[in-house]
């Protein structure tokens, strides 16, 4: 088949939906098919536009078989709700016209957020007469109001219109969660539409890895301590805050460190944070370079998962997948009966405690260091969970499988019989 894939984020960009969007884009190459990718000019989460991209309107590119379309984008480095609507605004006129060099998709596939990119995304499917998949990794603007982000009423209602026109238009749904299946349908989404496939992790790339030698330990000094780790996008609905509080109420314990990592202007204010409470023992760094992410989190002797307790129950972390694949045992400071929540006990790869309470992640900190064999088993437990239920190969199939669904129904030729689905594409 031929692909276009409409997503904001891509490689380079190291977090989130880029890691991936690219993973998917060229899992689907390696499997035979022509994939085009529509994005923006990387500037996630630095919020700048990387060197070497700056200055450009536009530009096309190849890498590992995929062909990469760049628009150029409006940013700025800390968007307040204006600044964000003109991003979103500047991605879907200046995408539009890139997703219109090159050939015919066959379909669509759709990541979201941002939302406005449903429309050009719905403009397309209707110049090539193919289907559009509406991929969700988040449900917009529910979540961005849950906690704060959008309170302009103004606001809410257009991003509302815009999110039933969403999936008015998709053809099909896939989102990466029962919980989101459960919101949409509440919201009169009929449920033949949705498709539930979750997030995957490359399981031969993250991997568990020995501690022994673990050059990232050795770099930053820290064998023979036991590292609490985390490391992703530290936003408002992460509460790191919570991290930093229960660093300092295990500082009389001088071989538990807590490394955070993430992007450095975050970091110049939990800096801020560390000097309030005089902790010594927490480790601030910079993103490090995406083929150092495996011996970084085996660096680990405990993986975090943050969220506030204002986080909307369907939220579900990327990372921890991630974390469960590279074998070490994650403790959910989140929401109890939310997503993330199940994600966690069902794997087996982890605790949870009560979101924003430092006195509770200080507790599940201390059973772990005191349980070295409770810890080796949890983080097995991960991995097996992982690889049987995250795995890339897995989403590939079902993601391909789903492509040539929605092609077969809605193509003007005569439908593809089960028998015309190639081989590779298992069936349910």
């Amino acid at each position: 088949m031929r692909i276009l894939i409409y997503s904001y984020n891509y490689h380079p960009e190291p977090i989130g939906i880029a890691p991936l969007m690219t993973e998917l884009a060229e899992g689907l190459v390696a499997r035979g098919h022509e994939i085009r990718v529509v994005t923006g000019m990387p500037n996630y989460p630095q919020r700048q536009i990387y060197p070497g991209y700056q200055g450009k309107l536009y530009c096309t590119e190849e890498r590992n078989g995929v062909v990469i379309q760049r628009s150029s984008v409006w940013i700025r480095p800390q968007p307040g709700l204006i600044s964000r609507m003109l991003l979103d605004s500047s991605f879907v006129l200046t995408s539009l016209l890139q997703a219109l060099r090159g050939w015919q998709p066959d379909v669509i596939l759709l990541t979201v957020p941002p939302l406005p990119i449903a429309v050009p995304a719905t403009l397309l499917g209707w110049l090539y007469a193919c289907p559009v998949v509406l991929n969700l990794q988040d449900i917009l603007p529910e979540a961005a109001v849950h906690v704060g982000l959008i309170s302009n009423k103004r606001a809410i209602k257009v991003f509302e219109a815009l999110e039933k026109f969403a999936y008015r238009t998709a053809h099909t749904i896939s989102v990466i969660t029962e919980g989101f299946t459960d919101n949409l349908v509440s919201k009169g989404v009929a449920i033949d539409k949705i498709r539930c496939i979750p997030n995957w992790v490359d399981t031969k790339f993250i991997r568990p890895l020995s501690k022994n030698h673990n050059p990232f330990r050795q770099i930053h000094k820290l064998q023979d301590k036991f590292v609490v780790m985390y490391s992703g996008n530290i936003a408002l609905t992460q509460g790191l805050r919570t991290v930093i509080e229960a660093a300092a109420k295990l500082r009389h314990i001088p071989e538990i460190v807590f490394v955070i990592i993430g992007e450095a202007k975050a970091l110049d204010n939990l800096w801020q944070v560390c000097m309030e409470h005089q902790v010594e023992n927490v480790l601030l760094l910079p993103f490090q370079p995406r083929e150092q992410l495996p011996e970084m989190l085996a660096a680990a002797d405990v993986g975090l998962v943050m969220q506030k307790k204002n986080v909307v129950a369907f939220n579900m972390p990327s990372k921890i997948q991630v974390l469960l694949a590279s074998g070490r045992p994650i403790i959910g400071s989140v929401p109890v009966n939310g997503t993330a929540a199940r994600a966690i006990h069902q794997s087996g790869g982890g605790v949870v405690v009560e979101p924003e309470s430092a006195d509770r992640l200080a507790e599940a900190i201390l059973d772990l260091h005191a349980n070295p064999i409770k810890v080796e088993a949890i983080g097995e437990q991960g991995r097996r969970y992982a690889v049987q239920n995250y795995s890339a190969e897995q989403a590939l199939s079902r993601y391909e499988k789903l492509f040539y669904e929605v092609v077969a129904g809605t193509s003007r030729k005569p439908a593809m019989t089960e028998r015309a689905i190639p081989d590779a594409v298992p069936t349910e």
